[in-house]
């Protein structure tokens, strides 16, 4: 059975960044990405949770993920899985609003092509003007499976999901609020250490009202948010050549050894070989 294995990329002068792994045993922690995040599997499928429901990608299949959307992942089948996944920041697109996916698992041959295309181009060799242009074309095929807000609104999947935010009412507009002041005091103290009672006093309400708030509003527990803060710094860090021990001290994590352990099982490797790569 093969070993487990992940490669990434960056593209200069471009927000993307590229990746292309195989997993049988890995198993991803429930996790978003502030990218959208766009993949093809090559061979075997991978199960995952998005959204309040399962799904599964096939070969050939495309996944689509919108940013700051929670999800998992492991292999569907012995075998495990191979796929290449291409995460594209928001600062890309120019249209208002941004594009939004109902669906993380899409069945079109022509956008999975174009995203192997692009692949190709970000990770070989390619002018900057190739790999602008494949990531246009990639990024217009797939957007054409996203949605609006007023057809989110009324979908019997997503609504329930976004219900906070796009329902009135005096209870969800207070659970609106309570989450987005928990959600301002993370990011404000990302690599400090943040209490419940500290997110309840922000708050003004009980620690249970505050963590039921934000995991409806945002998918994903206080402390599991914090901590994925604390992995996309540490990642730009990295990027920015860092030492990994200083990275894991800035980051707010115990030790390497902590940052070590919480970035594999987000991203699938390693921060030295993240850094490497």
């Amino acid at each position: 059975m093969p070993e487990d294995w992940v490669r990434y990329w960056r593209a200069d002068g471009l927000a993307v960044e590229a990746m292309h792994a195989h997993f049988t045993s890995h198993v991803y922690h429930r996790h978003s990405h502030e990218s959208y995040s766009f993949g093809v599997t090559e061979s075997g499928a991978q199960a995952f949770s998005c959204r309040h429901g399962r799904h599964v990608s096939a070969a050939g299949m495309v996944m689509a993920f919108n940013p700051d959307d929670p999800h998992d992942g492991h292999a569907a089948s012995a075998g495990g899985f191979t796929y290449r996944m291409v995460h594209v920041w928001p600062s890309f697109f120019t249209e208002t609003p941004l594009p939004l996916f109902r669906a993380p698992v899409l069945d079109d041959p022509a956008a999975a092509a174009a995203l192997r295309r692009l692949f190709v181009a970000l990770t070989g060799p390619a002018t900057a003007l190739e790999r602008h242009d494949r990531l246009v074309h990639a990024s217009r095929l797939v957007v054409r499976h996203a949605s609006s807000p007023a057809s989110v609104a009324a979908d019997p999947v997503l609504a329930p999901v976004l219900a906070p935010v796009l329902a009135p009412g005096a209870a969800r507009v207070r659970a609106v609020h309570i989450a987005a002041t928990v959600r301002a005091l993370i990011h404000d103290r990302v690599s400090a250490d943040v209490t419940a009672d500290d997110l309840a006093a922000a708050a003004g309400c009980s620690r249970y009202a505050a963590y039921r708030a934000f995991v409806t509003a945002y998918g994903l527990a206080p402390s599991d948010y914090q901590r994925q803060l604390r992995i996309r710094m540490a990642r730009r860090l990295l990027v920015s050549g860092l030492a990994p021990a200083q990275v894991a001290a800035e980051a707010g994590f115990a030790d390497q050894a902590h940052l070590t352990r919480w970035f594999r099982r987000y991203y699938g490797i390693t921060p030295a070989a993240y850094q490497r790569s």
